[in-house]
């Protein structure tokens, strides 16, 4: 009998994980799961020196950004029948991009600049504008929300490691807003409704940490576990649920998913190595893309319909 390449890679993945927990005397860590619905893995080429960020404007439309090999900002798109060339953005980045749509034909990207600033450059419909800085302290890459039209919320590792937002409400950026924590990543941040906001980001555990605005407050943050080497990644293909990526053990890209109701258990997706941690981002109500830097430090990319 003969398996796919994918299912001999997971069955000896799990056969080493059972040989080195019996040789330290552990308990054998727990199965987890096959990938579902999940597409191969595919190359979009390019040179990346970040991590990618993704956004969407539209039904079957994406953006994907990153650093490229000369520190400026590089964009490729999906405009729903073919994969565009790569386009240098210019700028001079200290990290990867963020990047969010608030509405049909907008896209807003945000970077950290050599000053250590927060740099902003936006697609109109039209064009792409110069770059802006808001200012600030970033100590990470920054990453953007959008709870209704024309509302940006921007997220930043700032200094002592806390998490700070500076928002764009309509008219004009509101003042950095310190909302504490201890982070050891880039933040991740995702509205599935609005005036709904929810923060991810690498704990000094290594785990996964939360917080969330629910129309009135903060949250505390509060600990999903796992154990992340890289920042983590978020996207809502519904109100009211989160699929949350990151790069895990073995470098492998794990999910975990508010389901409306409760967190369901850590998966793996599969053997695949990644470089970089994942972005992630949704069209549709059963469409989630996840991107990632590969081996080769080029652009990869899978999908799931369900």
């Amino acid at each position: 009998m003969n398996f796919p390449e994918n299912t001999v890679n997971r069955i000896l993945i799990r056969v080493i994980e059972l040989a080195l927990a019996y040789i330290k005397g552990e308990s054998p860590p727990p199965e987890l799961g096959p990938e579902k619905g999940w597409s191969d893995w595919e190359s979009l080429g390019g040179t990346l020196l970040s991590a990618p960020s993704a956004s969407s404007w539209g039904a079957n439309r994406l953006d994907v950004f990153a650093r490229g090999n000369d520190n400026a900002l590089y964009h490729i798109w999906w405009d729903g029948n073919r994969w565009s060339n790569w386009e240098s953005l210019g700028g001079v980045l200290t990290s990867a991009p963020g990047s969010v749509s608030w509405g049909p034909n907008r896209i807003d990207v945000f970077v950290r600049g050599t000053d250590d600033a927060l740099y902003h450059k936006w697609w109109d419909g039209t064009r792409w504008s110069n770059w802006e800085s808001l200012g600030g302290t970033l100590t990470s890459g920054p990453s953007a929300s959008s709870r209704r039209s024309n509302q940006l919320d921007v997220f930043v590792r700032g200094t002592g490691n806390r998490l700070y937002k500076r928002t764009w409400n309509g008219s004009y950026w509101e003042t950095w807003e310190d909302l504490g924590g201890n982070l050891a990543s880039e933040p991740a941040a995702i509205s599935w409704g609005p005036n709904r906001i929810d923060v991810f980001a690498r704990g000094m555990n290594n785990d996964l940490i939360h917080k969330w605005w629910d129309g009135s407050r903060w949250s505390d943050w509060e600990s999903l576990g796992g154990t992340l080497t890289s920042a983590p990644a978020v996207s809502s293909k519904r109100p009211n649920h989160l699929d949350v990526f990151a790069r895990g053990a073995g470098n492998r890209l794990f999910k975990r998913t508010w389901n409306g109701t409760r967190w369901e258990p850590w998966v793996s997706l599969g053997p695949t190595q990644i470089t970089s941690a994942p972005a992630a981002v949704s069209w549709g109500p059963n469409r989630t893309d996840v991107f990632a830097r590969g081996q080769n430090n080029e652009l990869i990319h899978r999908y799931q319909e369900s």
